[in-house]
């Protein structure tokens, strides 16, 4: 299955964007907030994706980052909860502010975002709080926890030092960059962010 679509943007609004492919133009559904981060319209850009394939139904579901796509298939996992719920859910809130309302069980912050009542609110902190996917894969990365322990040791609280290298990780021009360099420029951005 794909991981991501990387083409020309031919169409944005509030729900979908358009995204040309070679001659193949794909109708993703998407948060408000990726839409947001995306550039306009005839300029290049990836979109991490997820595909719902059921009898009746061929959906495809876009992200900004992996961290988005992760916290959404997690969203899945609450009963009663859709696709179609985790994408309105995500297009009210950034995935950190969601974490910090999932951590402080912050009931009252959950039900302000768009399609959450009480009851959903309450299974939602029931069945992820200390239970995201992506704390997994960072405990399972050895660098990046090497670089969590190091920021921790510096004085530097666990959740934002973790945070802070969940965010360092994902910029772009750190791609092309050997794994040598990469750790030692993701620790500097992450103090940076740390001490912003």
């Amino acid at each position: 299955m794909f991981n991501s679509l990387y083409g020309t943007i031919t169409h944005k609004d509030d729900q979908k964007v358009f995204l040309d492919l070679n001659g193949i133009e794909w109708q993703i559904l998407m948060p408000y907030m990726s839409i947001m981060k995306l550039p306009s319209s005839g300029e290049q850009a990836r979109v991490y994706t997820y595909l719902q394939h059921s009898k009746d139904l061929m959906q495809l579901f876009g992200f900004s980052s992996p961290r988005e796509r992760i916290l959404f298939l997690d969203l899945l996992k609450v009963g009663g909860i859709g696709p179609k719920q985790a994408i309105k859910i995500l297009s009210g809130i950034e995935v950190d502010n969601f974490i910090k309302q999932l951590d402080d069980n912050d009931l009252d912050a959950l039900t302000r975002l768009p399609g959450l009542g009480k009851k959903t609110a309450q299974k939602i902190i029931l069945t992820l709080r200390g239970k995201l996917s992506f704390d997994d894969q960072l405990s399972e990365k050895g660098a990046d926890s090497d670089i969590v322990n190091a920021l921790v040791d510096m004085g530097f609280d666990r959740k934002a030092s973790e945070a802070a290298v969940r965010k360092a990780t994902e910029e772009a021009d750190l791609q092309k960059v050997p794994d040598e360099e990469k750790e030692k420029m993701i620790f500097r951005r992450s103090i940076i962010l740390l001490s912003g």
